[in-house]
């Protein structure tokens, strides 16, 4: 069983939209996974603005990839790589600590994660 950052079994992300590598609603990660989609965010449209300016457009939908557009509020797994440089830019998002695979520790410490650490959305 998938741990998230605390130790404790890997919470669901979001399944609305439907988020994971694996498109299951966890930040699972693997081999095949290259990106290592393991944290999970809540966007923001600071963020999202970020993303985009930065050659990763999260909020159009395209539809040939099924990938439903994201907006503020969405949860979404998102690549680690991706979430610290946002954090050195001072534009990270929040952070789903529960549904935030363990192997983010790699990247990120514990204590920069929990400064921006948020409750797992309960819908």
């Amino acid at each position: 069983m998938a741990r998230n950052v605390l130790g404790t079994p890997l919470v669901t992300c979001s399944t609305d939209p439907m988020t994971g590598w694996y498109r299951n609603g966890l930040c699972e990660t693997g081999r095949d996974d290259v990106g290592l989609h393991c944290v999970c965010v809540r966007m923001t449209d600071d963020f999202l603005m970020y993303s985009k300016a930065a050659g990763n457009d999260l909020s159009t939908p395209n539809l040939a990839h099924g990938f439903p557009g994201l907006n503020a509020g969405d949860q979404w797994c998102l690549c680690v790589l991706r979430w610290k440089q946002a954090w050195e830019d001072g534009a990270a998002p929040e952070v789903v600590l529960e549904s935030t695979h363990m192997s983010t520790l790699e990247f990120v410490d514990l204590e920069v994660l929990q400064e921006y650490g948020v409750a797992a959305d309960p819908s």
